[in-house]
């Protein structure tokens, strides 16, 4: 028996199997990125309390010997088999290594894999549907999502997708979630209208959600110069006609808002409808001027689903 596996039965170590799950699972809890291993990484902390594991598990040094170099290098154990596991992930396309991901987001990180999005959720148990409400990064979305903030902001821009039928393919779902992903990312997570920031208790779903400009439902783009990030109510109220925006992107809101019945459109003492009546509010925006809402699909809203 070797020095390491005669280390690993002593000190009853998870196998590597089971660290490759804990991986996945950790992955997916941390929006499908966890940092590299280093010494003080939180993640590498979580994954030992998840196993349990007490002081000697978790600080014992695993010797090497370089014979030819004349030295010993001294690492922790733990750290050695979390690299392993995630190395043996690595090679079977579950997750990208960080070497791949600083490359598209400029951060030495694990990422999920598409491959490795769906093993997750089939150890989770979770429908594979549920991928469409899941604010979880994969590798291959993450491409698109640089895609689709890094297009050009052309003048003459068309926010309608340039074909009579839109086929369901892997590449427009990739797309559809990119565009969520990009919005969400863009505006902070925060409604364009209120400033509301929330997520689930479990931290896996954001309030917020992105909305189209000129809808999906006419073939309008996952474009993020199509897009905002409004909470449920003001997503319904955009949708519906009871505000549009300026093309200095001054909420204009509805004139019918004052027919309203007095009970209608508030929260308790809060008059919801009425707030968008106020005079010179702006939306909040990106901090990248290129991502902003394009005045061509603005004025589209305006005037087509917008009632003065």
């Amino acid at each position: 028996m070797s020095y390491e596996r005669k280390m690993l039965e002593d000190l009853k170590m998870p196998t590597r199997k089971e660290i490759e799950q804990a991986l996945l699972k950790s992955l997916f809890n941390n929006n499908g990125v966890i940092k590299e291993f280093g010494v003080g990484e939180k993640i590498v902390e979580e994954i030992a309390n998840d196993f349990g594991l007490n002081e000697e598990q978790r600080t014992t040094y695993l010797e090497t010997v370089y014979k030819k170099e004349n030295r010993v290098k001294k690492s922790y154990l733990w750290h050695r088999l979390l690299f392993r596991a995630a190395d043996s992930l690595a090679k079977e396309k579950l997750i990208s290594r960080p070497t791949q991901t600083v490359l598209l987001t400029n951060k030495k990180e694990w990422m999920l894999t598409e491959d490795g999005y769906n093993r997750t959720l089939e150890i989770l148990h979770i429908p594979l549907t549920q991928k469409e409400i899941l604010p979880i990064k994969s590798y291959e979305v993450q491409k698109m999502v640089k895609k689709i903030c890094e297009q050009e902001r052309p003048e003459n821009y068309n926010p309608f997708e340039n074909k009579k039928t839109v086929k369901i393919t892997r590449e427009t779902k990739f797309r559809n979630r990119a565009f969520k992903q990009a919005i969400r990312e863009a505006y902070d997570f925060k409604c364009a209208v209120c400033g509301m920031k929330i997520y689930s208790p479990n931290t896996l779903i954001w309030e917020v959600e992105a909305a189209h400009i000129v809808p999906h439902s006419v073939n309008g783009k996952d474009d993020i110069l199509n897009g905002l990030a409004l909470c449920r109510l003001h997503h319904w109220a955009f949708d519906v006609g009871w505000f549009t925006l300026e093309d200095n992107f001054k909420i204009l809101a509805s004139s019918r808002i004052k027919d309203l019945s007095a009970g209608f459109g508030k929260l308790e003492n809060y008059d919801f409808m009425g707030q968008l009546s106020k005079e010179n509010l702006i939306i909040s925006l990106p901090k990248e001027e290129n991502i902003y809402p394009h005045p061509k699909a603005i004025k589209w809203h305006r005037e087509n689903i917008f009632c003065c």
